[in-house]
């Protein structure tokens, strides 16, 4: 069996940006068609589902194979410890300890069913999002008792994650000459004292289960004028906020346009709900016990949030680098690898 080096090295030089990810999905249905036959690989689209149910409790391996968009990489490099290139932590690393642990047949024999989901457009929009037609339509994935989602950890168990929701923001107000601007209401200076308090906005910190989530509300993209000499009649942003697990879409929403009222339009345009703490599941406590990984809450949105809405208690734990993620130069430690795996097949087998 290939190393779990040569394996990553493998998927890096398969690229797979978001919304062109056939070719990899290809690649990994006919590998892992070598161990689980055809009858144990099912494409759905661009998405697995790898592994066979049996009356073994169920446990699910999951992680999305596409990449955000190529910034000027080129092949896989192996370089003073660190293999680089483009998803070397997000998420090819992860998907290559997926593999080789749907490959081990102490695994496959082991206590549990071992089910893998390699799913396509996870970098874009939560509506658009592989791993839900996966779980849409094999219904009986629900029966999982646990799921390791194998996300940039930092060899961490991050729990939960936070929720995110994108709005469109729009500040009106009257167009005219700007050598008489008092005949008009300029739009982008209207919004200059909202926008200031935003600026001076400190993170909030909300405490679950012993871990910090801390709340942010950013503005990501700003456009307002048509021209150098006409005073702008529309302002408008993206309002990203991104919010703790003890609170639900509508909550969070409200709270979103709460923030937002001076302006004239709130449009809600993408949202995610945050994920659950899995407490006192008894397979996220043995994953604790036998991979010894520190216990942290996750600052990003990831799927344990959708399989949450599914009722599957869900962790992030995976071999990349959080901080390397959506890097130009993203890469990864080899050492990482083999203590993912060697953490993980503890937990399987």
């Amino acid at each position: 069996m290939r190393d779990l080096v040569s394996t990553l090295v493998d998927l890096i030089d398969v690229p797979s940006e978001i919304g062109d990810e056939g070719r990899l999905c290809t690649s990994l249905a006919e590998r892992l068609m070598s161990t689980w036959g055809i009858d144990g690989v099912e494409r759905m689209g661009n998405n697995l589902i790898v592994g066979k149910r049996s009356q073994r409790p169920l446990i699910l391996l999951v992680g999305h194979i596409d990449t955000v968009p190529a910034q000027g990489q080129g092949p896989a490099a192996i370089e003073a410890g660190r293999v680089i290139g483009l998803g070397a932590s997000d998420m090819k690393s992860g998907l290559a300890v997926m593999m080789h642990l749907l490959e081990d047949p102490s695994i496959r024999l082991g206590p549990y069913d071992d089910i893998g989901l390699f799913y396509d457009k996870e970098e874009g929009p939560a509506d658009d999002n592989g791993l839900e037609v996966v779980l849409q339509r094999a219904p009986w994935l629900s029966e999982a008792e646990f799921a390791v989602v194998l996300e940039p950890t930092d060899l961490e168990l991050q729990v939960g994650c936070v929720g995110t929701i994108n709005a469109t923001v729009r500040f009106e107000g009257h167009a005219a000459h700007s050598a008489r601007p008092w005949l008009g209401e300029n739009a982008i200076t209207k919004a200059g004292s909202w926008l200031a308090e935003l600026h001076e906005r400190h993170p909030e910190s909300i405490m679950i289960d012993g871990l910090e989530y801390k709340e942010v509300i950013s503005v990501t993209t700003a456009s307002g004028g048509i021209a150098r000499n006409i005073i702008p009649a529309s302002f408008e942003i993206n309002l990203n906020y991104r919010f703790a697990p003890d609170k639900t879409l509508d909550e969070a929403e409200a709270r979103l346009r709460d923030k937002a009222a001076p302006a004239e339009l709130i449009e809600i345009v993408d949202r995610a709900p945050a994920g659950s703490v899995p407490q006192g599941n008894p397979h996220f406590e043995r994953l604790a016990r036998l991979s010894g990984a520190a216990r942290t809450p996750k600052q990003a949105w990831t799927d344990v949030a959708r399989l949450a809405q599914y009722g599957i208690p869900a962790v992030n734990y995976g071999p990349g680098e959080t901080a390397q993620s959506h890097q130009v130069a993203e890469s990864v430690a080899v050492a990482n690898l083999p203590a993912a795996f060697d953490a993980l097949y503890r937990f399987l087998s």
